[in-house]
């Protein structure tokens, strides 16, 4: 990911004016770290593939980072989390203020789309890209499980539900990730789906694990606060904590086996997340 990284730091967002904290401010999340885990996937899908597009994709990984990063932004916000600490920094609102937070959250997400727009890909290929990063990170994905999140905070729902609002919040951006770079390398239909899915599971697998780490974790082990889950629909508070355990521990044992029936190629893709993060809850 090294080429990400500098990418990414020769290509953060500009926007020179008089205002003293702006520019600034659409650009410090970015450079404060993270797993760079969405652009990982897409990028590792288009490296296996067809590594002659790596360069081509990297604006659009650089957007997927853009637009995971504007929902951190906007879900540390007082009105929502009201959290102090995001990957071992000082959230936006407090660096700043709530008004440069949620600005520099818009701009982000809208930004991603021009980053996208801009890659030198075909067109309906960046057509493609940019309905999946609105399908799944708009209004029918990433938006509504965060409404539900929030409307339903002190309000128990079911274990079907949990996995509603999670799969939405955040397994489908996940599961984007993996289909833009298949859609990238044109891969056909069928593998799309099969990525999809498996991004549905493996996005839903990550929320669990962020749930166990929330509580068995420091805030500063984990880079961000935690311990902070008590009125939240978490998989903790509905399970407890052996039985959430148990729950990850199936849903990553049938990830690894469906990994085992991808292709060669998918295989030297997924590798790396597959050894690093499928059982990172232990």
């Amino acid at each position: 990911m090294q080429r990400f990284e500098e990418y990414l730091s020769k290509n953060l967002p500009q926007a020179p004016s008089f205002h003293p904290v702006y520019e600034d401010a659409l650009g410090v999340m970015l450079t404060a770290g993270g797993k760079r885990f969405r652009p990982m996937l897409l990028l590792s899908i288009v490296d296996a593939y067809e590594p002659m597009l790596y360069d081509g994709a990297l604006p659009v990984a650089m957007a997927l980072e853009m637009f995971h990063t504007y929902s951190l932004i906007h879900d540390d916000l007082p009105s929502m989390d009201d959290a102090d600490l995001r990957r071992g920094h000082e959230t936006l609102h407090k660096r700043y203020d709530e008004v440069t937070a949620i600005l520099a959250g818009d701009a982000l997400n809208t930004d991603a789309f021009l980053y996208i727009s801009q890659a030198p890909l075909r067109e309906d290929i960046k057509i493609k890209l940019i309905m999946l990063l609105a399908q799944n990170g708009g209004g029918q994905g990433m938006v509504l499980g965060q409404a539900i999140d929030c409307y339903f905070e002190n309000q128990p729902l079911t274990i079907e539900q949990v996995k509603v609002l999670h799969t939405n919040k955040t397994a489908k951006l996940i599961a984007a990730s993996l289909q833009m770079g298949a859609v990238i390398v044109g891969l056909d239909s069928r593998v799309q789906k099969a990525l999809y899915d498996f991004g549905l599971d493996l996005g839903l697998l990550f929320q669990i694990q962020d749930d166990i780490i929330d509580e068995t974790q420091s805030a500063e082990e984990a880079g961000k606060p935690t311990g902070n889950d008590g009125d939240k629909n978490s998989f903790i508070n509905l399970l407890g904590l052996e039985k959430t355990v148990e729950e990850a521990d199936t849903l990553a044992k049938d990830l690894q086996r469906r990994f085992e029936t991808f292709d060669e190629k998918l295989h030297i893709a997924l590798h790396p997340l597959i050894t690093k993060y499928l059982y990172r809850h232990h």
